[in-house]
């Protein structure tokens, strides 16, 4: 905190504009000594642009540039920072990174300008991980939850529970404090009405937790089938264009093809793989084992079948094992086989388009992406938030048991303090350097 830091906060590539962020205490000063003489930053208009030129040690001019100060803490880290837009070519942005960096600033690790905005009091833990959901949402839906997070929805939730717990806690403590006097049976049970509130509060948001996953990851759909059933030419129609290679050939998809379709807000993430069937090809053999590990870890599974062929399934029930599954009957503007007849899965032809739009909707249907719930929450918790929550609802039943077993007001206080400790880890209340180091640690260099 006490070291001043720099990094190109834009996307690598050529483009019109690039940013250079610089933060810490030595902020103006440094930077300052890389402009033209005479020119000192601290000077500069807070939040106001300004045209200058970032010159080398000799004054020969590397870029020039728009400079924009903000004083700590009224700064996205909360320190004095500069942020100066050059021009967008990789070269040049690297040449003013690394002018600056010669002045003593040191490089900036991956999420370290928004790891200081959350040591400095400017996010909780909450926001600087929506920062990253918002940088990656592939959807409307994700950035909604995200921009969501982002502004202190899912902290202030989890801060009131904690607030709760801490009011039991401290009515828990006063029995401790008063030995002579037990918790009697009216208090008792209160207190154990009360600690049922904050429960059913945790268990609302433990219910986001498969939302918030699909929003971040998407849902894993899988494409099965045997060769030729036309799984290939599924995923092309599916996407709208031509993204696998497809041909008469038998096995000629030996690996996992993967994309992401945005349906009705939801990342759905599509993949293709190699064709079910016995085969002495080693290549092929290790392409059909990879299909049955990606069943295994899927969401959806969607079983493409030659509706012109007589049956040929190759999923048992074992192996779908509770997850959405759907059979797509395809080729149906050839003649279809009579095992097909009267058949519910969903009719299609790759080759004319045919039924794609209702196999589009069957898939939202199945997902229950229709449900006013995906479009009007507001919190969706990642896996962390979730670890965090379940030790809290552990350490309340835990608490609850104790209570109702009338054993000491000691033990009570014991399991609320953990349940205390494992809300407050969920905003940063109580953290460790490890806790923040995996954290932000998956953040981009210049975030």
């Amino acid at each position: 905190m006490e070291s001043t830091i720099a990094a190109i906060a834009t996307a690598p590539g050529m483009g019109a504009v690039g940013l250079v962020r610089v933060s810490g205490p030595e902020a103006f000063r440094l930077v300052s000594e890389c402009l033209t003489s005479g020119r000192d930053c601290a000077g500069f208009t807070e939040r106001l642009a300004t045209l200058t030129k970032v010159v080398d040690p000799e004054g020969g001019t590397i870029d020039e540039v728009l400079i924009t100060c903000f004083h700590g803490p009224r700064s996205y880290t909360g320190e004095d920072t500069v942020e100066l837009a050059c021009h967008g070519g990789v070269l040049v942005m690297r040449r003013v990174l690394q002018r600056l960096l010669d002045t003593g600033i040191l490089p900036a690790g991956a999420g370290e300008f928004s790891q200081r905005a959350f040591l400095n009091g400017k996010m909780d833990l909450t926001q600087a991980e929506a920062v990253m959901d918002l940088i990656s949402a592939q959807t409307e839906l994700a950035l909604r939850a995200a921009h969501e997070q982002l502004q202190g929805t899912l902290g202030d939730q989890a801060e009131q529970i904690r607030q709760e717990v801490l009011a039991i806690a401290a009515h828990v403590e006063a029995y401790i404090d008063f030995p002579e006097e037990d918790i009697d049976t009216d208090t008792g049970a209160a207190l154990t009405a009360r600690i049922k509130v904050c429960s059913q509060n945790i268990s609302k948001l433990l219910k986001t937790a498969e939302q918030g996953r699909i929003l971040r990851e998407g849902v894993r759909t899988v494409i099965f089938g045997s060769p030729n059933a036309g799984k290939s030419s599924l995923l092309n129609k599916l996407l709208g264009y031509e993204r696998a290679i497809v041909s008469e050939i038998e096995g000629t998809t030996r690996d996992t093809v993967e994309e992401v379709l945005n349906l009705e807000g939801i990342p759905v993430r599509l993949i293709d793989t190699a064709g079910m069937r016995e085969t002495e090809d080693v290549i092929e053999q290790q392409g059909v084992e990879r299909t049955l590990s990606q069943v295994e870890t899927a969401d959806l599974i969607l079983e493409v079948v030659d509706g012109s062929q007589a049956r040929n399934q190759h999923l048992t029930d074992e192996q779908i094992d509770g997850r959405h599954h759907i059979l797509v009957i395809n080729k149906t503007d050839l003649t279809t086989h009579e095992d097909w007849r009267d058949n519910e899965g969903v009719m299609i032809s790759c080759s004319s388009g045919v039924g794609i739009d209702g196999l589009v909707q069957k898939i939202a249907e199945e997902l229950a992406m229709g449900n006013a719930e995906w479009g009007g929450h507001a919190v969706a918790i990642n896996a962390r938030h979730q670890a965090c929550l379940k030790r809290a609802e552990s350490s309340l039943l835990a608490a609850n048991h104790t209570l109702g077993s009338g054993q000491g007001a000691e033990f009570i206080a014991m399991d609320l303090r953990d349940a205390m400790q494992a809300i407050g880890e969920i905003a940063g209340r109580i953290d460790t350097e490890e806790l923040l180091g995996e954290i932000f640690s998956s953040f981009c260099i210049g975030k």
